[in-house]
């Protein structure tokens, strides 16, 4: 594997010199070969040999021929490799060389080893200092330049190296005659032999040893983004002989060891089985097509193997837990599968877990992945969303014929109602070995994420951006709407409460905007609001109705924000994000730090001060009522669960921030929270460094915990007010400000968090869920 600093500073003098030599080599060989055929050849076609001569030196002086014209076409492969190689390399390293030269002028140093980071660090700036300032956006567009350089090199590396050792071969007496007119066509090639080693392997079943297992997994690895390979791959083994191998896989009866002694490696080639048949997908051959459309219409069939007999929409669901599969064949392949179960439970006569029992025999172990055995095909395909942003928000905005075939009816079903509020999920068998449903709801959730935020759910924080679209505001209108609701919708829902954390801590902006208006009703923002993300131009990313309209009204903000903040995760997350959505508007919209005020400067400030006090406050009391609601007051349970409740705090202080974005990784999970400026300030920085109290810690103390629990519960909530003071705090003591203005600051705001805090109570709450 190639690094940075060998592409750079390669020598490739020698490579073009090689270039040169085989291209005379392929000009000698032409002629010779030319000679050998209407000489050599010729002579011998024209001879009138008879007997055991005849048989045996024309047949060699052929044989003899031939390998000239073998030896031609072998040199002028090598040439044709080693040129395009050169190609590559030096293309690869010339643009290595440009950003290295261009990098000092964008205020960007390249080290040896292709890290990048700040030519002058801006702590070591003089207050002069007037050069290039580069943000977060102008890193990552540099690291991915080198990245894609790097791996330009590689690539060609990979496929050249492996075509000069087949083109040699193992025969020592005979030329190849293997013709590769290009490193492409090399590599080509490559991937079809590769396909077919896999296909070879892939008919050994789970009579398979372990070894081979690797050697599938290693196929798959190799090519795992190779369009080439992977379409090779599916179309050998048929739209339904994946559904036929892991079907068997999962056949607890049939005396494999696999499943039982090599879990881990099962789990790899589901992962990479997925990951291949999505690359699959994106072909729009004709092959490939019908080769998707089988796939769906296989779906309502039994895959019979020895002892078991999914669905072929069982098996196939749990194939795509990973990877980017093809938009159109996602939603395509989800209303079929829709369609088949309410066909399956007389249109929801029956609970959906009686669609999917099978004919005969016993359950099949599906995934390999773990949380579920993969009985129930919405799992599978709900995480497959997950991973898909654009087919999971046009899925969740669209309808669902439920009859297609028939013209003259209007049968339609809306998945969003159904999976959210309509579909009894069945229970499944967790890694535990306990049955619930917070498999199913737990991938729901992980859907609902990515057709929300515009991301996959589990997305590298790396590099992410706020790209948030009116489809995705679609869907989160209905998220807010259902379970901003109803306690019951979340509480009952066993796993998606992280998941409603993080959409709500995406929409901060907009709750937030929202929790301004003076009245629960108006779809109107307070003029103008400080909050909401509205581009350079004054408009909103949402549409033109929202410039400035409401995505929901103040009372569905508040039911939301204190519904999701009743779990323990959805508070950490919402309160960790509002403090950090707070700061950013206190960045954009406070006095610059070292400008001179006067109190109508401070307006939007405060109000922003004032919301951002206020939200935490609701979220702080609805979690503390849902605490009295779960456990015995004065128990155990109940001081611990009452000392967790600042720990969001943690959140923050591990969040990363840069270019419109922050994202909460201190224990959230990679949560988005959209700023109020591309630009991340000081007093954002400021807060994300500040220490963090850990109140929890001093719960678990004994002593502490001998406390009543309204003591603890007043000690938490004034903790909790002030954790609201913290954006405050952070801003009054960004870098720039006098003493004498600082101190003012610092009394100004701490006045608007207490009033904010106490105005929290008079908000009609959601009333705390009562366990049944």
């Amino acid at each position: 594997m190639l690094k940075f600093d060998q592409v750079l500073h390669a020598h490739l003098s020698g490579l073009k010199e090689a270039v040169t030599v085989w291209s005379e080599t392929v000009s000698k060989l032409e002629k010779t070969k030319e000679k050998a055929e209407t000489g050599l050849q010729g002579k011998a076609d024209k001879a009138d040999w008879k007997g055991e001569n005849a048989g045996v030196t024309q047949a060699f002086v052929r044989k003899t021929a031939k390998e000239f014209g073998d030896a031609l076409t072998e040199a002028s492969s090598i040439r044709n490799i080693l040129r395009d190689a050169e190609s590559e390399f030096t293309a690869a390293k010339t643009e290595l060389e440009k950003l290295v030269a261009e990098a000092p002028g964008k205020g960007i140093r390249i080290d040896q080893d292709g890290v990048v980071s700040y030519l002058i660090h801006p702590d070591r700036r003089a207050k002069d200092y007037d050069g290039p300032k580069p943000e977060q956006a102008d890193f990552e567009a540099m690291r991915s330049a080198i990245k894609a350089a790097v791996d330009r090199a590689n690539n060609a590396d990979d496929v050249a190296s492996r075509a000069l050792r087949g083109l040699v071969g193992s025969d020592k007496m005979n030329f190849s005659g293997t013709n590769y007119d290009s490193l492409k066509a090399a590599s080509k090639a490559q991937d079809a032999e590769d396909a077919h080693a896999a296909y070879e392997l892939y008919k050994k079943g789970d009579e398979a040893t372990p070894e081979e297992i690797d050697k599938l997994n290693a196929l798959f690895k190799a090519n795992q983004k190779d369009p080439y390979f992977a379409e090779k791959f599916a179309l050998e083994v048929g739209p339904k002989g994946s559904m036929e191998y892991w079907a068997d896989m999962g056949d607890p009866s049939d005396g494999s060891r696999l499943g039982v002694d090599h879990r881990d490696k099962l789990k790899e080639l589901q992962t990479n089985w997925s990951l291949t048949l999505a690359t699959a997908t994106h072909s729009t051959s004709p092959e490939m097509e019908q080769w998707k459309a089988d796939v769906i219409k296989a779906g309502s069939e039994p895959i019979q193997t020895r002892g078991t007999s999914p669905y072929g929409f069982q098996v196939m669901s749990n194939l795509m837990r990973v990877g980017d599969y093809d938009d159109k064949f996602l939603k395509d392949y989800g209303n079929g599968l829709v369609v088949t179960e309410r066909k399956m439970t007389h249109d929801g006569a029956l609970p959906a877990n009686r669609a999917w029992h099978q004919i005969t025999g016993g359950p099949s172990h599906l995934n390999w992945m773990g949380g579920d055995l993969g009985n129930d095909p919405m799992i599978g395909f709900m995480e497959g969303l997950g991973h898909n942003p654009k087919a999971s928000t046009d899925f969740f905005n669209s309808s669902i014929d439920l009859t297609p075939e028939n013209t003259k009816d209007d049968k339609k079903l809306d998945p969003f109602d159904y999976f959210t509020k309509d579909r009894d999920w069945p229970e499944e068998l967790n890694d535990k070995g306990d049955r619930t449903k917070e498999p199913g709801y737990n991938a729901l959730g992980h859907a609902l994420e990515s057709a929300t935020t515009g991301h996959p759910y589990d997305a590298d924080p790396e590099g992410l951006k706020d790209v948030r679209t009116k489809e995705n505001a679609e869907v989160m209108q209905k998220v807010v709407e259902r379970y901003g609701d109803n306690p019951k919708y979340m509480h009952e829902q066993p796993g998606i409460d992280d998941s409603l954390g993080k959409m709500g801590a995406a929409y901060i902006d907009e709750l937030n905007r929202s929790l301004e208006t003076d009245s629960d009703t108006t779809m109107e923002e307070k003029k103008n609001s400080p909050f909401g993300f509205n581009g350079t131009d004054g408009k909103s990313r949402f549409g033109s109705e929202f410039d400035t309209g409401l995505l929901w009204n103040r009372g569905d903000a508040v039911n939301f924000m204190g519904i999701v903040a009743q779990s323990e995760n959805g508070h950490s997350t919402l309160s960790a994000a509002e403090s950090l959505y707070t700061t950013s508007v206190l960045d954009q919209v406070g006095p610059k730090p070292g400008s001179t005020f006067d109190e109508r400067d401070l307006t939007d400030a405060r109000t922003t001060l004032r919301i951002g006090s206020e939200a935490q406050g609701i979220m702080d009391e609805s979690r503390m009522a849902q605490i009295d609601k779960d456990y015995e007051k004065d128990s155990e349970e109940h001081k611990k669960a009452v000392g967790r409740t600042t720990e969001w705090v943690k959140f923050g202080v591990g969040a990363a921030a840069a270019g419109g974005i922050a994202v909460l990784t201190g224990g959230a999970g990679g949560v988005l929270v959209p700023l109020a400026a591309e630009t991340v300030g000081g007093a954002v920085t400021t807060v994300i460094g500040m220490e963090a109290d850990d109140m929890a810690e001093k719960y678990e103390k004994d002593e502490l915990l001998k406390k009543k629990s309204d003591d603890l519960s007043d000690e938490a909530l004034a903790m909790g007010k002030e954790n609201s003071l913290r954006p405050g705090i952070a801003y009054a003591n960004a870098p720039g400000w006098s003493e004498k203005d600082r101190n003012y600051l610092d009394e100004t705001l701490v006045d608007y968090v207490r009033d904010a805090r106490l105005h929290a109570r008079d908000n009609s709450l959601p009333d705390p869920y009562e366990k049944k």
